[in-house]
């Protein structure tokens, strides 16, 4: 369980690092905007973030 968990985080870490690395500023917000949608349980938040993300992702 433990294992799990930490293997979990240690994989969101890094995707979010190489998120962040790669798209910069808005590719953060884009999770974060993602997180706290998924979070709130509020559709249109993290729909916007997936949206900009996947905008980002297309540019380069």
């Amino acid at each position: 369980m433990i294992v799990t968990q930490l293997v979990s985080a240690a994989l969101t870490m890094g995707f979010e690092y190489t998120i962040q690395a790669r798209y910069g500023a808005a590719g953060a917000l884009s999770l974060f905007l993602i997180g706290a949608g998924i979070k709130a349980q509020n559709t249109t938040c993290s729909s916007i973030g997936a949206v900009l993300l996947v905008l980002l992702m297309t540019q380069a």
